[in-house]
């Protein structure tokens, strides 16, 4: 039997089971913000494009008034994000940024309009929400993004790799459920942007047929027979010829088998597209060759001169050189604190070891001293016994000149050092008596030739 795993081997992230697939490692993925002071509108909008970049976004994200860029850029790596999405408000108008994370570029958008995800589906006349849609990428769509100018290019793949590349030979369409496009309108200069729903529907077959094969229960109620319910179609009606041709543009044939009733492969199909929001126009207004903070590559209303343009790089290249500069400043006096640090751990334990041996030293001394008192109070002991043996003629009591150390000391009745403050006070007013006593019977003997006898206390 093989060994059983812990529960911290089993919950370790580094382990090759919990190790994400390459795909969704290598797929983009998304923070979606908003900051400063922004109205509810933005905020709700900024929830409704995160419904656009599901799944490879932070849906839950929580960011708060203290959170900085350099928290969201300081994480990015460890989540694999590669792209920031920055929704932000002022009394001029409501503005976009899209940027590459960890170094650039970041594009400004204008939002000119928009509409909420909610109030769209709530407009529609016939709605359709799939929440397995949001499980997969959108597929992305862009249209006349073709013009002249680098920044048409630049925007045109920021787009691009936004959502994760499709595949062609392996991909399966049951994952490609929603669709989100882009319209450039080259006389405006505004970006339409729409999302949709993806539904593939059965074609060729009668209003009653499609009921059945669509899983929905048909009315039998006005049918004699069943063939009836199937043979009832009205094509004379104007309308349904209408929707007949309508739908003839959009029919193709399903190469693979769809998760939706009826659409088999190799059958015809039409594909209906229902709008999910939101809807929003927006222009791009300035390029940035950093993140957020950059040298100005394409600016929509400011032109400046080239003498203009060359003061700004001198002083971005001057505070760039500061900023180099004060970093080494930093790092020679974090050096430099370390090793005065290093250098103060080593007096300290140099101070330490020159005091337990200063301690041992002068333990070593105390003992020497102790030991040489006890000799001499032996030879004094001995001697003091030897004369007692020669003058009395007899031994002398065994603890006659023998010092006993448990025995307590008498204290001198003269010191009044170890005395209570309430016995010094009595000895003092004793005192005080004894010499009003004395002075008092001196002047008596003077008058009277009487005798004072003096009591002792």
């Amino acid at each position: 039997m093989g060994k059983r795993k812990g529960k911290c081997v089993k919950k370790n992230p580094a382990s090759k089971e919990s190790l994400e697939p390459e795909n969704l490692v290598k797929a983009p993925h998304s923070f979606v913000i908003h900051r400063g002071q922004c109205s509810k509108d933005i905020i709700d909008l900024t929830k409704d494009f995160r419904k656009i970049m599901e799944p490879f976004t932070a849906s839950q994200l929580k960011e708060r008034k203290k959170n900085t860029l350099k928290d969201f850029v300081s994480i990015s790596g460890y989540l694999h994000v590669s792209h920031m999405i920055m929704f932000t408000e002022t009394e001029l108008g409501s503005y976009m940024r899209l940027a590459r994370l960890p170094r650039g570029p970041t594009l400004t958008f204008k939002l000119h309009n928009y509409s909420l995800a909610r109030d769209v589906i709530s407009s529609l006349k016939k709605q359709y929400v799939m929440m397995k849609a949001f499980q997969n990428a959108p597929l992305i769509v862009l249209n006349s993004f073709s013009g002249e100018g680098m920044h048409m290019k630049l925007m045109a793949t920021m787009f691009q790799n936004m959502f994760p590349t499709i595949n062609i030979t392996t991909v399966k369409l049951k994952n490609i459920r929603r669709c989100v496009l882009m319209n450039y309108n080259p006389s405006s200069k505004l970006i339409d942007l729409r999302h949709y729903v993806i539904r593939a529907t059965p074609v060729g077959l009668n209003k009653g047929t499609k009921k059945v094969v669509q899983g929905k229960i048909p009315n039998l109620n006005r049918c004699k027979d069943m063939s009836e319910f199937f043979d009832n179609l009205n094509i004379e009606d104007p309308m349904k010829k209408v929707l007949v041709e309508m739908t003839r543009n959009s029919q193709i044939m399903l190469p693979q088998k769809l998760s939706s009733r009826g659409a088999a492969a190799e059958s015809k199909s039409a594909l209906r597209l229902f709008e999910l929001g939101p809807r929003i126009s927006f222009q791009l207004i300035k390029v940035e060759d950093g993140l957020m903070d950059g040298e100005v590559l394409y600016h929509e209303l400011v032109e400046k001169t080239e003498e203009e343009k060359a003061l700004i790089k001198k002083r971005r290249e001057e505070k760039k050189r500061q900023k180099e500069k004060r970093k080494a400043q930093q790092a020679e006096n974090i050096k430099r604190k370390h090793h005065e640090k290093e250098e103060l751990k080593q007096k300290s334990l140099e101070g330490i070891k020159k005091k337990k041996e200063l301690t041992e030293n002068q333990r070593l001394m105390e003992l020497a001293t102790a030991e040489s008192q006890n000799a001499d109070n032996m030879e004094d002991e001995e001697d003091d016994a030897d004369y007692y043996r020669k003058e009395v003629g007899a031994e002398p009591e065994q603890d006659l000149f023998s010092q006993n150390p448990n025995r307590k000391r008498k204290t001198d009745s003269n010191d009044n050092s170890n005395r209570g403050f309430k016995k010094m006070r009595l000895d003092k007013k004793l005192q005080k008596k004894y010499q009003k006593n004395q002075y008092t019977g001196k002047q008596k003997n003077q008058e009277g030739g009487s005798v004072c006898i003096e009591e002792k206390y």
